[in-house]
């Protein structure tokens, strides 16, 4: 399995949400969770696609560390949605489509990359940009 796999699961989950926003959750090569967004389905503004998987990832194992997963993600995740990775001690953020790619096609965000939010804590998570980029960014279209 390679990045661009996963990251195709996501793109297939952001298919499914009310916004183009898909998660998927990796550990040891194998997809554990994936979720998109749900923030009009259930009028809550926090369903971003990154923290419904985490929800019902660390729901399922009953322990709020996901130490040693990666998230893959459609965008680039929020600085809510960054938060909530650092919380859960998630090892790995990889992404599609930047915060900045998001913005110049006049999606609204909040202008903080996930790695800003990422060096004014307490953890290192690493960050892997731009993947299938181009195809995170048709979802948009």
């Amino acid at each position: 399995m390679n990045q661009e796999y996963f990251m195709h699961l996501a793109l297939l989950e952001a298919k499914k949400g009310d916004a183009p926003y898909g998660a998927a959750i990796v550990h040891n090569n194998e997809v554990v969770a994936v979720g998109h967004n749900t923030v009009i389905q259930d009028s809550d503004p926090s369903a971003h696609a990154e923290i419904n998987v985490i929800r019902s990832l660390t729901a399922k194992l009953k322990n709020p560390s996901l130490e040693g997963y990666s998230i893959y993600t459609t965008g680039e995740p929020c600085p809510m949605c960054a938060t909530a990775c650092i919380w859960t001690g998630i090892s790995e953020i990889i992404y599609g489509a930047s915060i900045q790619d998001l913005i110049s096609i006049n999606q609204s965000q909040i202008d903080i990359s996930c790695e800003e939010v990422i060096a004014k804590s307490f953890r290192n998570i690493k960050v892997t940009k731009g993947v299938l980029k181009a195809e995170c960014l048709q979802l948009f279209k």
